[in-house]
């Protein structure tokens, strides 16, 4: 289905220079940018320079390109119905003449090892980037657009002092963010995999995935038709595969010859021709800032997605349409180059996130190369994170539930209601819900608002229900307001609600998440004032070194060997006493920059003892803790380690630490790893969006073979099936979910119309188990046509 994209303004515009209109809000000190220069002739510079040019034919345009017209890089591109629907409204016009060459489809073939499996219901549409050009070279020039081709353009700083505006369109080595580097602050950021573009003489009938395991290692082939006669064909491997098959050594003639016979199968024998395409690695880029003065960044000069996501031209015809209709609403160029920004900006970032995803799954590819293949082919689909269980079964329900079938689904049974073993302990699905820090105790004793908060989701369906940070000494606490397991009425406090859940939620079980605040406690409650020291009654700070948290912070006191050893006692008689109180499951917090945490990160541990410097030492004192609660712990239950696989800063944890991380704990007995990130330092940068931590669960997963539970802005059920099947999970743990629903997964159930042993709804509860009926806003429809 179309979705109209929400430059309908542009279309009122072009409405109304039909009719004559010419008035246009002012510009600047009362003048429209009349004068403009677009530096770079790809998809965005023309089709930018197009609209413009149609919006205000007053305007003089001038598009400078290096290249001669005849000149492309790439051979096809793809754009979405939505991008169409823009351009659509935009220029009818140029949307005619696409409709009119446009490859459409609807299946994608996933071939590995042999084996094909397709997933229909996509929709795409594409064309020959040759083809794209010529018809937006014949639209600007039909406009009146001066397209000046072999031609550099003026330096752009020359260029703006004599021009009203100027769009940087110079793609990703863009010259002119270069010039004012200081200013768009780009980070440029490379990859790890070789890729070449290449053109097959032959339309694949489909989007075509296929995976080469050969001697070097493992190459990817991705493909798709522009043509009636013609595919693009683009294969990329890691580099020091490329590089161990001697492609380094090739042009891209050889390149193109080496593929094609590595690729056969696929291109039915046939051969591959380069053009002038060479091998590359792809660059992700990302500015501070899009524009300085009356310079704007346009397409991949302001941004790049990876090509496996093909929104690279997608991005950049949908840029001019933005920057289009910002000139023409707002009163001035400042005001319109701003409103461009702020709208493209958090439209980008979701893309870049989601091609990010999609790249590393490409990087990483060898890690799922061993999955069930149909679990394979349902992994590669949903690898951005943008495609669901959800919309894949709207796509095409049939592959969906062949998936999962292989993955062991009862029929009507969603993934996320499979159980899942850990030690003696079977979970009846797969939802967590995920501690949280309530500091609502009194002296460490959890009261009735613990009963009824963790009571209230332990009735909402969830399969386990973990506790806060329970401390495991006074002084270890975050807040005063923290519960703890160091004496024994607090014990007993516990025991009141493990006794609930097992009574009241038979079924649902309850975990307790040990562990000591370190550095970061002594703070404030998080609505008073997160990681701020209280106003007064501090008590002293034990860390791994004595380096603050934040500037401005209480210095903790550096622990000695004597101290480290109360401290593993510390843990041992949390745990017993925890054990004693009934819960099911014992997690170890290792994560969020609290004290083991800050004994694993290089960032917060400078010791020079038998405890610090090199990863193994750095680990050797939270290995010691849990090998000593794993002791205490009762054999047959559970115990799972909480960790953060990367610290967002430089010289921090990093995925690859992570990776480390988990292997010493699982071999030291660890039943599962709760993998979450960050909050070790003050001045982390972390990459928020959308499940946005699994990637690093995904890869321990697979790496270690040690189960994994993802978190991180894990929002919805459908994420939840779509983790669970792709195999990058085996449970999903949801906070923010379940403070706005406790009843989330009861919810989801009844959602989903799943009424299985996977979750039970309380017999006080099940008149609730189906939605509320609401007034009716339906009418009856006319059943009689018109008489005679």
């Amino acid at each position: 289905m179309r979705v109209p994209n929400r430059v309908s303004v542009p279309a009122d515009a072009a409405r109304a220079t039909a009719r004559g209109a010419t008035t246009r809000p002012p510009h600047g000190a009362g003048r429209p940018p009349r004068r403009i220069a677009v530096i770079g002739g790809g998809p965005a510079g023309l089709y930018a320079a197009a609209l413009l040019k149609r919006l205000d034919p007053a305007r003089d345009i001038t598009v400078w390109e290096r290249n001669a017209p005849d000149d492309t890089f790439g051979f096809g591109v793809v754009l979405s119905d939505e991008t169409l629907g823009g351009i659509e409204h935009a220029d009818p016009v140029v949307h005619a003449a696409l409709q009119r060459d446009f490859v459409r489809w609807d299946d994608i073939h996933i071939v590995h090892r042999g084996v094909r499996h397709t997933s229909g219901g996509h929709g795409f549409a594409a064309l020959g980037r040759h083809r794209l050009l010529e018809i937006l070279h014949e639209r600007c020039r039909s406009l009146g657009v001066e397209l000046r081709f072999r031609a550099q353009a003026p330096d752009a700083a020359l260029l703006a002092r004599t021009h009203d505006l100027v769009v940087a369109a110079d793609g990703v080595h863009s010259t002119t963010r270069r010039a004012f580097a200081d200013v768009f602050r780009p980070r440029i950021t490379a990859h790890r995999c070789r890729y070449i573009w290449l053109a097959a003489g032959v339309a694949f009938d489909a989007f075509r995935f296929e995976t080469a395991e050969t001697r070097h290692g493992v190459m990817q082939l991705h493909g798709y038709p522009y043509a009636a006669d013609a595919s693009t064909v683009i294969v990329e491997m890691r580099e020091e595969v490329w590089r161990a098959a001697g492609f380094d050594a090739m042009d891209g003639t050889e390149s193109a010859g080496r593929c094609a016979r590595i690729f056969a199968d696929a291109l039915g024998g046939r051969p591959l021709k380069s053009g002038d395409s060479a091998w590359t690695t792809f660059r992700t880029v990302v500015n501070g800032r899009w524009s300085h003065g009356n310079v704007v960044l346009l397409g991949d000069a302001a941004h790049t997605a990876h090509f496996s996501i093909g929104s690279g031209t997608k991005l950049a015809v949908e840029d001019a349409l933005a920057l289009a209709a910002c000139l023409r609403e707002q009163p001035s160029l400042r005001d319109a180059l701003t409103a461009y920004e702020t709208e493209r900006r958090p439209v980008v970032a979701s893309t870049q996130r989601a091609a990010r995803a999609s790249l590393e799954w490409f990087e990483d590819l060898p890690l799922y190369l061993g999955r069930p293949p149909r679990q394979f082919a349902f992994n590669l689909l949903t690898r951005s994170r943008r495609v669901t269980h959800g919309n894949l079964r709207l796509r095409d329900a049939r592959f969906t539930e062949s998936v999962e079938r292989e993955f062991g689904c009862p029929p009507g049974t969603p993934p996320m209601f499979t159980p899942f073993r850990l030690r003696g302990l079977t979970l009846r699905n797969r939802v967590v819900v995920s501690p949280m820090d309530m500091y609502s105790a009194v002296d460490g004793v959890p009261g009735d608002f613990h009963l009824v908060h963790l009571g209230a989701r332990a009735l909402g369906g969830a399969a386990l229900v973990m506790t806060e940070m329970v401390c495991v000494a006074p002084e270890g606490r975050i807040t005063p307001g923290c519960t703890g397991l160091y004496t024994g009425r607090q014990a007993e406090a516990w025991r009141r609600i493990t006794d609930f859940v097992h009574r009241r939620a038979p079924g649902t079980a309850i975990g307790v998440q040990l562990g000591h605040s370190g550095r970061k406690g002594s703070t404030k409650p998080m609505w008073e004032g997160m990681d701020e020291p209280l106003d007064e009654g501090n008590w002293p700070l034990v860390a791994a070194s004595p380096l603050p948290y934040r500037p401005g912070g209480q210095t903790p006191r550096e622990l000695s060997r004597a101290q480290l050893t109360d401290l593993r006692q510390q843990f041992t008689e949390a745990a017993v006493r925890a054990a004693r109180a009934g819960f099911d499951l014992l997690e170890l917090h290792c994560a969020h920059g609290y004290l083991l945490s800050g004994f694993l990160s290089p960032l917060a541990n400078r010791r020079t003892d038998a405890y610090g410097g090199s990863p193994e030492k750095r680990l050797r004192f939270p290995l010691e803790v849990f090998d000593a609660v794993r002791e205490a712990w009762p054999g047959e239950r559970p115990m799972t380690v909480r960790i953060s696989a990367t610290d967002w800063a430089e010289g921090g944890t990093t995925a690859e630490d992570a990776v480390a991380l988990a292997r010493a704990f699982a071999a030291h007995g660890a039943d599962a790893i709760d993998v979450s990130t960050g909050q070790v330092v003050a001045d982390e940068r972390p990459e928020f969006g959308r499940s946005y931590q699994t990637p690093f669960a995904d890869r321990i997963r697979h790496r270690v073979g040690v189960p994994v539970i993802a978190v991180g802005a894990i929002s919805s059920w459908d994420d939840v099936n779509s983790l669970i099947l792709a195999g990058r999970a085996d449970l999903c743990a949801l906070a923010r979910p379940h403070l706005y629903d406790p009843h989330w997964t009861l919810h989801a159930a009844a959602e989903q119309g799943y009424e299985g042993p996977g979750v039970v709804w309380p017999a006080p509860y099940r008149a609730g188990s189906r939605r509320p009926r609401t007034g009716r806003t339906d009418a009856p429809g006319p059943r009689l046509g018109p008489g005679p």
